[in-house]
Parts: C-alpha cells; sequence; structure tokens
C-alpha cells in the first residue's frame, strides 16, 4: 500500500507548499524567499501524478471504485485551481510573466536533466560495446598466438622425429 502513502504524501506535500506560499508571499522580497515552497508544490503535484499514473500495488476494485476515481478527479481539478491561483498571486507580487517563466525554466532544466542522463546511458552503452569488441579481439589474438604455438611444437616435434628416424637408419 505504499502508492497511496506516496500520494498522500505527495498531496500533503502539496497543501503544504500552497499555504506556505500564500502565507509568505505578501512579505517576500524576491522569489528567493518562496522558492522552497515553490519547489515543494512542484514535487508534491509530481507525486500526485506519479500515483496516479503508476496504480501499482493497489487492488482492482480500489483503482476502479468510484470513490478512487472520484477522489483522483477532485483532487486534480483542485490541484489544477490551486496551481492557477499561486501562478496569478507570483505574477500580480512579481510581475507578469514570472510565473510561466518559472514553469519554462523548470521543464529546460528537467529537459537537460533528460538529456544528461540519456548521453551517460549512452556513453556506457558505448564503453560495454568497446570492452566486448577488445575481449572478442583478445580472445581471438590469443587462439591464433596459440594456434601458431601448437604448430610451432608440432613442427619441433616432428623434426625431432624424422631426426631419430635418420638417426636409427
Amino acid at each position: 500500500m505504499e502508492p497511496i502513502s506516496t500520494a498522500l504524501a505527495g498531496i500533503a506535500l502539496f497543501k503544504s507548499a500552497v499555504d506556505g506560499i500564500k502565507s509568505a508571499i505578501g512579505t517576500a522580497n524576491d522569489l528567493g524567499d518562496i522558492a522552497g515552497y515553490i519547489d515543494n508544490l512542484f514535487e508534491g503535484e509530481n507525486q500526485v501524478q506519479k500515483k496516479r499514473n503508476k496504480k501499482s500495488g493497489v487492488g482492482m476494485g480500489d483503482q476502479f471504485g468510484i470513490k478512487s476515481v472520484a477522489q483522483e478527479v477532485i483532487d486534480a481539478k483542485l490541484a489544477k485551481e490551486q496551481m492557477q491561483e499561486i501562478a496569478t498571486m507570483i505574477d500580480m507580487r512579481f510581475g507578469h510573466g514570472t510565473w510561466s517563466g518559472i514553469v519554462a525554466e523548470r521543464a529546460r532544466r528537467i529537459q537537460e536533466a533528460k538529456e544528461a542522463a540519456l548521453a551517460v546511458r549512452r556513453e556506457a552503452a558505448k564503453k560495454q560495446k568497446e570492452l566486448e569488441e577488445n575481449i572478442k579481439t583478445g580472445l581471438i589474438v590469443a587462439g591464433v598466438i596459440s594456434a601458431v604455438i601448437a604448430l610451432f611444437f608440432i613442427m619441433i616435434i616432428s623434426m625431432a622425429k624424422a631426426q631419430q628416424e635418420i638417426v636409427m637408419l
């Protein structure tokens, strides 16, 4: 039942952030004064969305029950309303477009983080492939060297036997 506790934590974090922003917005001198609340707002929303999208560990009755569906719809609408209210409050306090700038900057940073993670995965895959190729090459070289050494010993043994036969004659 962890997804439910995660969702409850997300909802609680979201509500706490909304309350914090509402109480601090009037006295905030800059966005830095409420930045922590804004971070919590987005994190709480993110946790709620993850829970809503995941649904793992929840029984069929809970997942599709009227109470569950209704609660999710109502929570989503309330969160959307509160987000809009916060956006308006921040724009009124710090100037028109501030909220959209915050949202755009957040989206840009999330995209950069995704691209960086993808680059790391690609680099790791490239290194793994190089390692596999090096191992293959090493095994081939070792096989060729072993074959040459074996042929050399066979040749020496053959020459020794031939020499013994000549001596016996």
